[in-house]
């Protein structure tokens, strides 16, 4: 039963994207850069801010 219930929900899932496809049409590509880039943005800037905590919380502790 869990097995079908996956099937059906990406089954579902591909029927919308061939649908947002369609209708996008040539801007699809676009769509889905802008998306990408977007998404690898705020990765790289959560990455950013862990690495930064981290460095002062090392330096913190060099201190003390």
């Amino acid at each position: 039963m869990k097995t079908l219930m996956h099937f059906l929900i990406y089954l579902t899932i591909a029927g919308l994207v061939i649908l947002l496809a369609i209708i996008l049409g040539d801007y699809g590509t676009w769509y889905f850069a802008w998306l990408l880039g977007t998404v690898m943005l705020v990765l790289i800037s959560a990455a950013g801010a862990a690495l930064l905590d981290a460095q002062e919380e090392d330096e913190g502790r060099r201190r003390d």
